[in-house]
């Protein structure tokens, strides 16, 4: 027999819980369990077992990077949204005389809780507007606001 080293027998206490997952995992594979064991204990003590841990974290941080920077990009878009809504009612919407105004506070409570009622309907199930909002759109192609 060439080839082949004549393996070495340990015994190892294992506890309860790893003992089953071992078993369930070795089952789920056809795998020998000692198999399975000597592959986890040769990965632990491999040298290079640390620039796989680093990989490992390296990729999770590039993951957490590109959520936070979807979410920057997120957050922008509500600040412009909401800049370029204040920036047209402020230029569209003249002042009213007192007893007008009165008026109008009532109706803008009963238009706000139809906002309130609408804007959540919308959160709960439509489509996100920044899913509605190309990625790709030309920063530099200024505000969408006309002249």
């Amino acid at each position: 027999m060439t080839g082949r080293k004549k393996k070495v027998q340990i015994s190892v206490y294992l506890d309860q819980t790893i003992m089953m997952m071992l078993s369930d995992y070795a089952a789920r594979r056809d795998r020998s369990q000692s198999m399975i064991a000597e592959a986890a204990i040769a990965s632990f003590l491999s040298p290079d077992a640390e620039e796989r841990r680093e990989a490992a974290i390296v990729k999770r941080l590039d993951q957490i990077d590109r959520r936070l920077a979807r979410q920057e990009r997120d957050i922008g878009i509500a600040v412009e949204t909401l800049a370029v809504f204040v920036r047209f009612w402020l230029a569209t919407t003249p002042a009213l005389p007192e007893p007008a105004a009165q008026a109008a506070r009532a109706k803008a409570a009963e238009r706000y809780e139809a906002f309130v009622t609408a804007l959540g309907r919308r959160l709960a199930k439509g489509p996100k507007l920044r899913q509605e909002i190309s990625e790709d759109i030309n920063p530099a192609g200024g505000d969408g606001m006309a002249s």
